[in-house]
């Protein structure tokens, strides 16, 4: 069957500009700092975001990890939202691995308010403790990609310069939130001192992630990926993608905003379907089945059926994400099989 795959942006695959170009890749040692496409790969992504300069990274659940074992000592607290990727996705390892504790601040739709933030910082105490970093997720995957506004990033700054705060930005959509808000990239990443973002999602490329920030940062951070297993050597076969796709692919993510759009709009047509259309920033759109009564995990399986894939939030939630092989034609053709699946339960 053509599956219509939505299941995430981490599902598309490489153009053949990018398989051309990891063929004929100059490569060398990474580990030595002598593989001329990785360096190339770390200086693009680096005036991309900002950035004094930054790494390269199997993946971006290690760039995060990396980041906070480089900005926090073991026991330290490290705030977070309470549904973001960091806490709810990486399995742990910011405690397990990085030794740090995590102090969890609710939100609406992943996005931060500096003072819930500032209301979560302790004082100062002998049996507390100590908070080192805040991080915050732009684009927020559980959110529904849901977009933090400059003003706000700006906002969480000072309140973590009050407090003597580091802070890391999980964006590992964030050219998808820049795109939202009608910026460049690097006018998010100028309130943060470090920055986590994927390669590998809707920007296409096989593997891979960057993490930046200053200089010192990032000579703290390579020996740590280094701890974890990361060093990589001819990486260049891999870097060559990334370079690719942050010369190539940033624009169209515009496709996978209009789409995702449209998906929503489409949802919101479809009795027994409810969506909160006002979550639909970028290309991640959330919706619920709970008035069908059935649940999310048996509504996924019979979409499937259908030829969708989508991932679920259980108990009723669904999430689609848009991606470059998901046109306007495949949409229709989602759209449609939502009615029919929801046809059946509301008979």
């Amino acid at each position: 069957m053509d599956f219509i795959e939505m299941r995430s942006d981490t599902l598309t695959l490489p153009t053949d500009e990018m398989r051309n170009e990891m063929r004929s890749a100059e490569v060398g040692d990474d580990v030595y700092g002598e593989d001329p496409t990785v360096r190339r790969l770390e200086e693009l992504a680096a005036a991309k975001v900002g950035k004094e300069a930054a790494m390269f990274v199997p993946s971006g659940t290690m760039g995060n990890l990396l980041a906070v074992m480089t900005h926090c000592r073991h026991g330290d607290e490290i705030l977070l939202e309470s549904e973001c990727h960091i806490y709810y996705y990486e399995v742990g390892g910011l405690s397990a691995v990085a030794g740090v504790v995590p102090r969890l601040v609710r939100a609406a739709h992943g996005v931060l308010d500096p003072g819930d933030v500032r209301a979560a910082i302790r004082e100062e105490n002998i049996h507390y403790a100590p908070a080192a970093c805040l991080a915050i997720e732009n684009t927020h995957n559980r959110g529904g990609g849901t977009v933090t506004p400059i003003t706000t990033m700006a906002a969480l700054r000072q309140v973590a310069d009050a407090y003597g705060l580091g802070v890391h930005l999980d964006g590992a959509r964030i050219f998808n939130a820049a795109l939202a808000l009608g910026v460049d990239a690097s006018e998010i990443t100028r309130h943060v001192d470090s920055v986590m973002f994927c390669l590998s999602k809707g920007l296409s490329a096989p593997v891979g992630s960057i993490l930046a920030g200053s200089a010192a940062f990032i000579k703290v951070a390579r020996k740590h990926r280094k701890m974890l297993g990361g060093g990589m050597r001819q990486a260049g076969v891999l870097a060559a993608a990334g370079v690719v796709a942050l010369e190539k692919m940033v624009g169209r993510l515009a496709d996978d905003h209009a789409n995702a759009r449209s998906l929503g709009l489409g949802l919101a047509q479809i009795p027994g379907i409810a969506i909160d259309l006002s979550t639909v920033q970028t290309n991640i759109v959330m919706f619920d089945v709970s008035a069908l009564k059935v649940s999310a995990s048996q509504f996924a399986s019979e979409l499937a059926l259908e030829g969708v894939r989508v991932t679920t939030r259980p108990p009723f939630g669904i999430r689609a994400v848009l991606n470059r092989h998901v046109d306007p034609d495949g949409v229709r053709r989602a759209l449609a099989a939502v009615a029919t699946v929801c046809s059946r339960y509301r008979r």
